[in-house]
């Protein structure tokens, strides 16, 4: 019988199909000894077991009828045995423990389609009867408007799609953030580019403020850019987060925590075999901890590598529509 929750040291990619992408991805990296935060995971059999057939009757109206599957779902009773199950996992981490509850899809993560964003995530979640809600909320999240898109412009088939939760303890952080193994603007893949934010992540992967932005390329800050970040989002007294004022300062970040940063990023993208695209956070402690890791999707493809060192390749399109030489500025990585 498929257990309806697993400890996040119990998941690798093997369990994708029970445990969704992120969970998959990040039991696999506390596996191979990155720091990512303890936790659980609700599998796609709870999911199957609660919201089987809840709204069945509207996935062929589709998009219309979005909004009232994810009221179905929001409002969808637990049976009372996968409940106890929940809450005596949860109470494992330990009494009334502050947790990140997130959505994991088995369509997400991928290394063709990311759904970065797509579906919900609930920080600094406390007690049982806010956990089984925002778990819920998860589940509903399937079906906001744009996974319903995303899905919809890739090609997946909206019944094969189901719904993990991963709940992990939540990490108090004084920094956060993104960071890329790879630039993905320019291709380099020997840059690391690490946008960081005061507080907790959810200002930077919002787009509510511009983060700071930071290059790593060989252990050397190659660029340091303080953002406009007027605001930061804190962990609230007794659960949910705020969005309070943040003091004008420096980088929200050092030098070597970036650094810090790049290698762990670096680790991550040996262990999957290819760039990655990174969230973190640092505590209180100076702990940096991994939130998440999934394929960079908008790289273009290198070929096989001719021989060592840097090398640029160009579209034969771009070729096409260039008739004239191309200057040095034109042709400069980076413009100073």
């Amino acid at each position: 019988m498929t257990p309806a929750v697993l400890d996040l040291d119990e998941i690798d990619a093997g369990l994708g199909d029970l445990v969704g992408g992120k969970a998959a991805n990040l039991g696999e990296l506390r596996a191979a000894g990155l720091p990512v935060p303890p936790g659980f995971c609700i599998g796609t059999a709870a999911f199957d077991e609660t919201c089987r057939g809840l709204a069945d009757d509207l996935l062929d109206q589709l998009p219309d009828s979005a909004p009232e599957i994810r009221a179905r779902l929001a409002a969808a009773e637990l049976p009372p045995h996968l409940a106890a199950t929940i809450t005596a996992a949860y109470a494992a981490l330990g009494p009334d423990t502050p947790v990140a509850v997130r959505s994991s899809a088995t369509a997400e993560d991928l290394p063709h389609a990311s759904f970065a964003g797509q579906q919900d995530t609930f920080l600094n979640v406390i007690g049982e009867t806010a956990l089984l809600d925002a778990v819920r909320r998860c589940w509903s999240s399937l079906w906001t408007d744009r996974a319903v898109a995303y899905r919809a412009a890739n090609g997946i088939d909206h019944r094969a799609v189901r719904m993990a939760v991963l709940v992990q303890r939540m990490v108090d952080a004084t920094a956060a953030g993104v960071l890329f193994t790879a630039n993905p603007v320019t291709g380099h893949r020997g840059e690391t580019v690490i946008d960081a934010a005061a507080g907790l992540g959810e200002s930077v992967v919002s787009g509510a403020i511009t983060p700071d932005h930071v290059v790593v390329e060989s252990g050397r800050i190659t660029v340091r850019r303080r953002g406009e970040r007027p605001t930061s989002v804190r962990p609230r007294p007794g659960g949910g987060t705020e969005t309070v004022a943040e003091p004008a300062a420096g980088l929200s970040i050092t030098d070597d925590q970036a650094r810090s940063l790049a290698a762990l990023g670096a680790r991550a993208a040996a262990h999957f075999g290819a760039p990655q695209d990174v969230e973190w956070a640092i505590d209180g402690d100076g702990t940096a901890w991994l939130t998440q890791s999934r394929p960079i999707t908008t790289l273009f493809p290198l070929p096989a590598e001719p021989g060592d060192g840097l090398h640029a390749y160009l579209s034969i399109n771009v070729a096409q529509g260039v008739p004239r030489p191309i200057t040095p500025m034109g042709a400069a990585r980076r413009w100073r």
